[in-house]
C-alpha cells in the first residue's frame, strides 16, 4: 500500500467511526468537499498536512491518532 492509499483508507475509516459522511466531515473541518473528493477519486495528489490537520479537527482526533494505524508503518 502506498501513502496515498493509506490516507484514503484512513479518511474512509474516519467517516465510518464518526458515523457521518464525507461531505459532512469536510464541512465540519472547514474544507471544501471537492478537495477531499478529488483526492479520493484520484484527480489530485495527496492532501497537505494542513488539510489532514483540519480533518482531524473536524473528527475531533489528533494527528497522532490519524496516523496511528499499522498500515502507515508499511506505506511506500
Amino acid at each position: 500500500m502506498n501513502l496515498d492509499e493509506a490516507i484514503k483508507l484512513r479518511i474512509k475509516e474516519l467517516v465510518v467511526e464518526k458515523k457521518t459522511n464525507l461531505n459532512s466531515l469536510c464541512l465540519i473541518s472547514n474544507i471544501t468537499p471537492s478537495t477531499i473528493f478529488d483526492f479520493i477519486n484520484g484527480h489530485t495528489k495527496s492532501p497537505t498536512i494542513a488539510t489532514i490537520k483540519k480533518l482531524c479537527f473536524g473528527a475531533d482526533i489528533s494527528l497522532k491518532e490519524f496516523f496511528d494505524r499499522e498500515y502507515f508503518n508499511n506505506a511506500d
